[in-house]
C-alpha cells in the first residue's frame, strides 16, 4: 500500500506482486482454456496420415516425373514438421512453472504460432518460385497421375481440418494447425482440377498459372496469422480485449481515483495477464474486493492473470520521466 514506483512485472517479482494483490486462483472464474488434451489425438492422427501423404506423393512424382507432385511434398512435409511444433506447443504450455521460468512456458505456444505462420509463407514462396520457372520453360505434366494423388491429398487434409475445427478460434495455435491443413486441401483441390483440364487440352502452362493463383489465396489466408502470433510475441493487447472498455471498468470501482500501469499481454494463445496500478481514496483493500476484480476481468474480458497493486490517493501519481505510453 503507497508504493508510488513504476514496476515493471518481470519473473523476479512476480511472487511480490501478491502482496499487492493477485489472486491467482486456478480453480475458479479464470475464464481462460488451454488447449484441451483431445487435441493430442488429433495432432497424432494428423501427423501420421501427413507423413503417409507426403511419402506417397514423393514415390509417385518420382515415378511420373511430376515435379509438381515432389515439390507439393515437400511443401507438406513443412506443415508435418509445423504440426509437431504446435503439438509440442500444446504440451509445453501446459507445464508448471520453476523458480526460473514463473509463468511455465507458456509463451512457446505464441512462438510456435509465429513459427508455423512463417513456415507456410516460405512453404508458398518456394511453390511461387517453381511455379515462375515453370512459365518460363513448361513442362510436361503428368496429368492422370496429378489427379488421382491429389484426390488423396484432399480426403487426407481436410479430414485432419475438421480435427482441428472446434479448437480454431479459442487458441492461434490450434488456429494455425487448421489452417496449414485447410490450405492443404485447397492446394490439393486446384491440383485436381488443374490435372483433369490439362488431361484434356494439354495446357502445361495452366500449372503453374494456378500455383500462383493458389499461392496469393494462401498468402491472404495466412497474413492474420502472422500479424497475430507476432504482436502476441511482442506482448499487444490480444485481439477480442477492448483496452478502454477495462480502464472504464476498473475506474468505476468503489474508492478507485485513477488506474495507471495498465498492461495487458498475452501469456498464451489461450491466456491473458494484466496489471495495473488503483489509486483508491478511502474504498475496501480487503481480499473481496480482489476477488471480485479478478472474477470480473475473468468473465467479462477474458483475463485470467490479473496482478492488482492498491495505492493511496496521491501516492500513485506518475512523475513525467516514469510515464510511459498505456492504454
Amino acid at each position: 500500500m503507497g508504493d508510488h514506483h513504476h514496476h515493471e512485472h518481470g519473473e523476479n517479482d512476480h511472487e511480490h506482486d501478491h502482496a499487492h494483490g493477485h489472486d491467482h486462483d486456478h480453480h475458479h472464474g479464470h475464464g481462460h482454456s488451454h488447449a484441451p488434451a483431445s487435441f493430442g489425438r488429433a495432432f497424432a492422427v494428423g501427423i501420421a496420415l501427413n507423413t503417409i501423404f507426403v511419402v506417397v506423393e514423393v514415390v509417385y512424382g518420382w515415378f511420373a516425373h511430376s515435379l509438381a507432385l515432389v515439390a507439393d511434398a515437400g511443401h507438406n512435409l513443412g506443415d508435418v514438421l509445423g504440426l509437431f511444433l504446435a503439438w509440442g506447443a500444446t504440451v509445453w504450455a501446459r507445464r508448471a512453472p520453476t523458480t526460473q521460468h514463473t509463468y511455465g512456458w507458456r509463451r512457446s505456444s505464441v512462438l510456435a504460432a509465429l513459427a508455423n505462420a512463417i513456415f507456410l509463407l516460405v512453404a508458398v514462396g518456394a511453390i511461387a518460385w517453381e511455379a515462375v520457372q515453370r512459365l518460363r520453360a513448361p513442362a510436361p505434366v503428368a496429368a492422370q497421375t496429378m489427379i488421382w494423388v491429389s484426390a488423396l491429398g484432399i480426403v487426407i487434409n481436410t479430414a485432419t481440418a475438421l480435427m482441428f475445427m472446434s479448437g480454431r478460434k479459442g487458441d492461434l495455435n490450434i488456429r494455425g494447425a487448421f489452417q496449414h491443413m485447410a490450405v492443404d486441401a485447397v492446394i490439393s483441390a486446384g491440383v485436381v482440377v488443374t490435372g483433369v483440364i490439362i488431361a484434356f487440352t494439354h495446357w502445361a502452362w495452366l500449372d503453374p498459372v494456378v500455383s500462383l493463383a493458389l499461392v496469393a489465396v494462401i498468402v491472404a489466408g495466412t497474413w492474420g496469422l502472422l500479424r497475430d502470433s507476432f504482436h502476441l510475441a511482442l506482448d499487444a493487447i490480444p485481439a477480442g480485449i477492448d483496452a478502454a472498455a477495462v480502464r472504464e471498468y476498473l475506474l468505476a470501482l468503489p474508492g478507485v481515483t485513477d488506474a495507471h500501469h495498465l498492461h495487458i499481454w498475452g501469456l498464451s494463445t489461450t491466456e491473458v495477464a494484466l496489471t495495473v496500478h488503483l489509486v483508491l481514496k478511502g474504498g475496501p483493500t480487503d481480499d473481496a474486493l480482489l476477488r471480485e476484480i479478478n472474477h470480473e476481468l475473468a468473465e467479462r474480458f477474458r483475463i485470467g492473470h490479473a496482478t492488482i497493486q492498491f495505492e493511496s490517493g496521491g501516492a500513485g501519481e506518475c512523475r513525467a520521466k516514469e510515464c510511459h505510453c498505456e492504454v
